[in-house]
């Protein structure tokens, strides 16, 4: 039995092997001077946010639930990767091998516990754990090895890269406040309770609403209430982006709703005025 499983399992990783290096080459032919002018033209910076945009769409297939939508866009998302990899290949950068070789050693350089000698984890947290340790070797590692590149250049001794120098600036932005705070967090800048950052979330809206209405300062103020309200979500072990993403679909299921009762009424949204607005709103909530 175990050698039948054995040999399906195998098929399977050729079978996966073959179809990837077609994906490889379809990509690679699409980039040829007699392949498709508009894949030729693209560079890394005009298709950038493709990624996002893609990744977000899969995204949206996960909180769906829709799992025949999601096999097409993680092949989206799979395109993009192999796009800008073909990319580096033509500029001489790096290859989609190479991206593979330099993901499967960092798997198993941070999964210790699995492909090393040390003891098992014993759950996620712990796992957790583990891959800040290797992280921050890594971190150490890649400093040393600038300092010492640096030195041999100039006899000086290169900063280390920044805690926070990892963080992509693309993120969103409330994931990207998120995980700059954390790790900030885990330095020591700190607040000791929730009730503390609610605190600083009163400080942040006296310092809005001293502002001139309209004002440059007021929007800047207004951007720091929202960092302080991240933060109560880090201490809370909330997902702030996760958080305002279920906020924002809720908010559109029921202004669809209010569409749908608007339409059976044989009105149009629109001309309703705000009371009948809400008054709409009020039963659809109820109805939920």
């Amino acid at each position: 039995m175990n050698a039948m499983l054995d040999m399906r399992n195998e098929a399977t990783r050729v079978d996966a092997r073959e179809s990837f290096d077609a994906l490889v080459e379809t990509i690679w032919r699409l980039r040829q001077p007699d392949g498709c002018p508009w894949d030729r033209e693209q560079t890394h910076a005009s298709i950038a946010r493709n990624m996002i945009e893609e990744a977000y769409e899969a995204v949206d297939c996960i909180e769906e639930g829709d799992v025949a939508h999601l096999r097409e866009e993680l092949g989206d998302v799979l395109m993009q990767v192999l796009l800008h990899a073909q990319i580096a290949a033509d500029a001489g950068a790096f290859t989609i091998d190479d991206v593979v070789r330099e993901l499967n050693e960092k798997l198993i350089r941070r999964h210790p516990h699995v492909f090393g000698e040390q003891a098992g984890a014993q759950d996620a947290d712990e796992v957790l754990d583990i891959w800040d340790q290797v992280k921050q070797a890594e971190r150490a590692g890649s400093a040393g090895a600038a300092d010492e590149a640096d030195a041999g250049a100039s006899g000086a001794t290169a900063q280390p890269e920044g805690l926070l120098d990892s963080v992509p600036k693309a993120f969103p932005a409330l994931m990207q406040a998120q995980k700059v705070s954390k790790r900030a967090a885990k330095a020591g800048f700190e607040w000791d309770t929730v009730e503390d950052v609610w605190a600083q979330v009163a400080s942040e809206r006296a310092e809005y609403e001293a502002e001139e209405p309209g004002s440059e300062a007021r929007e800047v103020e207004f951007g720091d209430m929202l960092f302080a309200l991240v933060n109560v979500a880090r201490k809370e072990g909330i997902d702030a982006e996760g958080a305002l993403r279920a906020s924002t679909a809720k908010f559109r299921r029921r202004w669809a709703a209010m569409e749908a009762a608007a339409f059976a009424a044989g009105r149009a949204i629109e001309d309703y005025s705000t009371e009948e607005l809400n008054v709409l709103w009020g039963q659809v909530k109820q109805a939920e």
